[in-house]
Formats: structure tokens, sequence, C-alpha cells
């Protein structure tokens, strides 16, 4: 029986082993991802922070400025931009911001967006209205995808297919922080960041109302594209977080594995010298 236990505990060890080895090399490749997701991180932010802030700046600069963008209309229907993982394997990271993004759109007339695998096989499966499943690798999106997206998603917004539109992220804010975010996007509310104001007055050709109109589908384009970033560095953060964590739990078991088939080694050699003397006994 002993020698059976043996085996047995041997083969878990290199099973162990094995998994080990695996998560190891998936969080090394998680590493390796997110330094270049940070970069992306940290190039996006400043731009749509300035972005954002012109924005503000021309709507709050013309006194009598007026555009669909910064109307308050009745919510009949809403538009919901969710950005998930395309793969699994990251703590929960896909769970946390598709439960976020479900719980806001509890009780409302909503479009989905989904943007990732995961993103778009789990509102598939819950029924819910799909504008369009042609993003389903997070992965492969551009900064061309993300303004095309946007243009498409303004001309809807301005026809009144949607009262407002939402974006659902993952902010990163550490690799060991990540946290599920909702924006909104249009329309547009709050005040100039105080990034840097220009001084003196400007002027706008043809007029401030017209370059408004043309800057926000860039503004939203952006914004797109920046949550995406965020995303996806969050996305390979929890993912590097979970298989370091997988990592020292197969070496947690492998040492408790060892330490058995040590006891049971032992074991079966006791027994082999009390038998070896009990028989030279008779």
């Amino acid at each position: 029986m002993a020698g059976v236990s043996m085996k047995g505990i041997k083969l878990r060890i290199r099973s162990m082993e094995s998994t080990k080895q695996i998560t190891k090399a998936m969080e090394m490749v998680a590493a390796s991802k997110l330094r270049r997701a940070q970069e992306n991180v940290a190039k996006s932010r400043p731009y749509f922070e300035i972005l954002f802030d012109t924005v503000c700046y021309i709507a709050e600069s013309s006194g009598s400025f007026t555009s669909p963008y910064l109307e308050e209309r009745e919510v009949k229907k809403s538009c919901y931009v969710v950005i998930a993982g395309d793969r699994g394997l990251a703590g929960g990271y896909n769970h946390n911001v598709l439960k976020l993004a479900e719980s806001e759109m509890s009780g409302k007339s909503v479009t989905v967006v989904p943007i990732g695998k995961r993103c778009v096989e789990n509102f598939r499966a819950h029924g819910y209205d799909i504008l369009t499943d042609a993003y389903f690798e997070a992965g492969d999106l551009s900064v061309s995808d993300c303004f095309t997206m946007a243009r498409d998603l303004c001309r809807r917004f301005l026809n009144g297919e949607f009262d407002e539109i939402h974006i659902v992220y993952t902010h990163f804010s550490s690799i060991l922080v990540q946290l599920p975010s909702v924006l909104t996007a249009l329309p547009l509310h709050g005040h100039s960041g105080g990034v840097g104001r220009p001084s003196g007055e400007i002027l706008y050709e043809p007029d401030s109302e017209t370059l408004f109109s043309s800057i926000v589908p860039e503004y939203l384009g952006g914004l797109i594209y920046g949550a995406l970033c965020e995303s996806i560095a969050s996305e390979q953060g929890a993912r590097r977080t979970a298989m370091d964590s997988a990592t020292k739990n197969a070496e947690d078991m492998i040492s408790d594995l060892s330490l058995k088939y040590n006891r049971a080694r032992q074991g079966a050699i006791t027994q082999e010298i009390t038998e070896i003397i009990a028989g030279a006994n008779t």
C-alpha cells in the first residue's frame, strides 16, 4: 500500500511542477505585455485630458453657445460601450467589469457595444440588444477603429437613437489595483479640469459651434481609446497577479506533497526493516 501511495504522490508532484511551469510562463508573458500597456496608458492620458479641457473651454467661453451634445433630454434609450478581456485566467477582471455594467444597465432600455471576446459572449448569452459584435478581439482594436466607432455613435446620438452614451471599463490604478468604472461620454457634463486655459480672446473659424461639433466625435474616439488602454493594462495586471498567486500556490502544494512523499517513503523503509528483523528472529 505504501508503494502505491508513494507512486500517486509522485505523479501529483510532477503534475504540479508542470502547472507551476505554465503559470510562471504566463506570468512572465503578462508582465511583458503589461509594460507595453502601461506605456500606452501613460501616453494616452495627457492627450485626452487636454482634449477634454479644450472641449469644455469652447462650450464655456461662448455665451450663446448651443449644441445637441450638451442638451439634457429625457432618457429613453441608453448606449453602453463595455470593455472586457479576450481571455480568462485574470482573476476577477472580467467578472467585475461585466457585473458593474449589468448593474448600471438594470431597468433601462439599452443597446450594448461590447469590446472583447468575453464581453461579446456574455451579452449574447444574456440576450442584450447588441449594436455590433465587430469588436470581438479587444487586443486587435486600433486607434482608427475607436474613432470609426465614435463617429458612428455620435451620428446615432444626433439622430436621437440614443439619449446618452456611457463607457464601462477598468481603470488602471496600479499592478495590484484595477477599478471597474463607468464614464458618461454624452451628453457632455462638467467643466474644464484646469489643465491650462489660453490667455486672451480666442477666435474660432468658421465659428465655435461648428468647431465644437467637429471636435466632439474626435473627443469620444479618444475617450474610447483611452478606456481601452486602461482596460488592457488592467487585464494584464490582473493576469500577472493571478498567475503569480497560482505559481505560489503550486509551490506550496509541491512542498506539502514532498513532505507527504518523504513520510510515506520513511514509513515504507521502516516497514521493510521491521519485516526483515521479524524474519531473522523466526
